[in-house]
């Protein structure tokens, strides 16, 4: 009888531990983010993309994640990933940041509320999405231009006044 009351306690400490390590979310216990890879992620500077990402964008720390091709930060509000399809030329807004064209998804914007912004004229294509940082865009392509600048751009976007 002694014993079974001993098992039981261990068991329910056990139980407790497991718990409250969840519930704190312990590096080392708690799964990565699974983000759905892009379909060219495969691409090698997708590679030195994800490695150049910055370990830490709006004072979140990078996530664990999954997928080939990507990073996310914050229990994935931001996640990129690299290898997505290329632009093609669109009406919605197109943004230079330090030199690279950005491309928001100006639909999803009005739809749910997410900003996904991917670049443009540069193959692999990156896309960034944002969900929980309204309004902090522009410092999050600030800190991903310095992994994505090195692939090379084939073209750029082009404003009102260019347009043929």
């Amino acid at each position: 009888m002694r014993k079974q009351r001993r098992s039981r306690l261990l068991l329910l400490g056990a139980v407790a531990v497991a718990a409250a390590v969840s519930c704190s979310g312990h590096p080392l216990l708690s799964p990565g983010h699974s983000v759905r890879s892009g379909p060219f992620s495969g691409d090698p500077l997708c590679a030195d993309v994800v490695s150049g990402a910055p370990e830490e964008v709006l004072s979140w720390q990078r996530d664990g994640d999954t997928g080939a091709g990507t990073a996310s930060w914050g229990e994935a509000s931001v996640v990129l990933r690299c290898g997505v399809e290329p632009m093609p030329p669109t009406p919605d807004l197109c943004m230079n940041v330090s030199g690279v064209d950005w491309v928001l998804d100006e639909g999803r914007l009005e739809t749910d509320g997410v900003q996904v912004l991917t670049t443009y004229g540069r193959t692999p294509a990156v896309e960034v999405t944002i969900e929980d940082a309204p309004g902090h865009a522009g410092d999050v392509l600030v800190d991903m231009n310095r992994s994505v600048r090195d692939i090379p751009r084939k073209s750029k976007c082009l404003s009102p006044g260019e347009l043929p």
